[in-house]
């Protein structure tokens, strides 16, 4: 390949478009503090994601951080090791430790049936991560939390606009957080937001996000700069309006890399989920060398020596960390380990056509 092709591409509006939308802050110089863009944003999120309140943050990382502060949360969190940095840094910074609990082998969220044996009375919270588009086991994980007196963060970062059952991935666990980093399938060139049903959250996290001060010169929390800037909020009003077509694209690319590497001995792809609106975030395939004949790191190294970068995502498990296993003993979690060992995640955009497509599964099935 004469260009590279990167795991991802960020969906860009038509640059006129974006001039358009921004045009009006030259004239305002209202640049941040909630201006008209961000209640603008705000408030469509609201009803394309049908769910009573969102905040808006500069990214998901101190989205998440936030999710955390407002909830006051204490003692041990239960999560997931086979997820971004982010995740697990989020409860550490907080001063929380994480339990890391086990993924399922098929669509690689958190292990529904793990979760009881790691309760103990110092847990607060469970935070389950949605992994590659794929939606956790929400019934059992609420049943259980709701039995145990738990909350529930969802770290959505991969899930923007998807539903199951008919529910809105907003509208799961006590918070979700959503990323608009720039590789996500929608975003803000860098923000993330929080959605959640409970009134009384929106007044605090609004504070968390100004300093503790919410609409007065005193802080009456401990709050942070954490405020999402108009620029950003303009290209979330344009790339909502071209969220559909986005998908369409992605979903185009996605199906065509099922039925190249569909029913491939060595080649283990996730199972769609039942009853899920997708939004084709990655496309992860895990390669089992006995019975393909070459390894993830292998087929990595191939496809970048045809300028193609495919990401060993999520490789190594947060729980791996340097930083993570000096303050806390990770739990083993062997499948977690085996995926995270053996898994790539093919380049995947709205752009992208079936000829690239068909370039990369040559390479792969070529091995």
């Amino acid at each position: 390949m004469e260009r590279p092709i990167y795991v991802t591409r960020s969906s860009m509006p038509p640059f006129e478009e974006y001039c358009r939308e921004i045009a009006e802050l030259w004239d305002s110089r209202m640049l941040s503090n909630d201006g008209v863009k961000h209640k603008q944003f705000e408030q469509q999120l609201e009803d394309f994601l049908e769910t009573p309140h969102i905040q808006l943050f500069p990214n998901g990382h101190t989205a998440l951080e936030l999710a955390i502060k407002a909830l006051g949360l204490t003692g041990e969190v239960i999560t997931t090791p086979f997820t971004f940095a982010s995740t697990t840094l989020a409860i550490l910074r907080c001063g929380l430790t994480p339990v890391f609990c086990d993924i399922e082998d098929k669509h690689y969220t958190m292990n529904a049936d793990k979760l009881k044996a790691l309760i103990t009375d110092k847990t607060s919270a469970i935070i389950p991560v949605h992994v590659y588009g794929n939606i956790c086991n929400y019934k059992k994980i609420k049943e259980i939390a709701d039995k145990h007196g738990l909350k529930v963060i969802y770290d959505a970062a991969h899930t923007f606009g998807e539903s199951v059952d008919g529910v809105n991935v907003s509208n799961l666990g006590d918070i979700s957080m959503f990323s608009f980093h720039a590789t996500k399938v929608f975003h803000t060139i860098e923000g993330g937001a929080l959605s959640f049903s409970d009134k009384a959250l929106d007044g605090r996290l609004s504070a968390l996000r100004k300093f503790g001060m919410n609409g007065s010169e005193d802080a009456e929390i401990i709050g942070t700069n954490a405020k999402m800037t108009e620029f950003a909020a303009a290209m979330g009003i344009c790339n909502l309006r071209h969220f559909d077509e986005y998908i369409l694209g992605r979903e185009q690319a996605f199906n065509r890399y099922r039925e190249r590497l569909s029913d491939k001995k060595g080649i283990v792809l996730c199972p769609v989920q039942d009853n899920v609106k997708h939004n084709y975030a990655y496309f992860p395939v895990v390669f089992e060398r006995e019975t393909f004949g070459a390894g993830r790191d292998e087929i990595a190294a191939k496809l970048a020596a045809e300028n193609i970068f495919a990401r060993k995502y999520f490789y190594p498990l947060t729980s791996e960390f340097t930083a993570v296993k000096k303050i806390c003993h990770p739990n083993e979690t062997p499948v977690a380990r085996r995926i995270a060992e053996n898994v790539l995640s093919l380049p995947l955009n709205a752009e992208m056509t079936p000829e690239t497509v068909d370039t990369i599964c040559d390479i792969i099935l070529s091995r």
